[in-house]
């Protein structure tokens, strides 16, 4: 059983926007609002990396590349982070990937594709 349940990849043109979710099952549930939820990238032939994270405070972190474009946001009561992407560049192409981290544990998704045609 999936612990992460990601939704909204797909194709967009340059300029454009996606909207990526990421449910966390009750099954890991605990205390989701003091989780860490992130989403990181991989593109093939690349290494996976941090594209933004928002803590359980709500302090968010994001890599230099996606800065004024991407916004993580979290809705606690639905145990669902989201990752809004805009200004969506050819580059952005990877598979996306939600992260959580809970009580020393992490647990991944299994990943969303996102492709954005020049």
């Amino acid at each position: 059983q999936r612990q992460l349940v990601e939704s909204g990849g797909g194709l967009a043109q340059a300029g454009g926007s996606l909207r990526l979710s990421c449910r966390a099952q009750r099954s890991i549930l605990s205390v989701f609002s003091g989780n860490t939820m992130g989403w990181y990238r991989q593109a093939p032939g690349l290494e996976r990396e941090q594209v933004a994270i928002i803590t359980g405070d709500y302090n968010t972190n994001y890599a230099n590349s996606v800065k004024g474009r991407f916004t993580i946001s979290r809705d606690n009561a639905k145990r669902t982070a989201y990752l809004q992407m805009g200004s969506l560049k050819p580059e952005d192409t990877a598979a996306y990937y939600c992260m959580m981290t809970q009580g020393g544990q992490t647990f991944w998704g299994q990943g969303t594709q996102v492709t954005v045609s020049s």
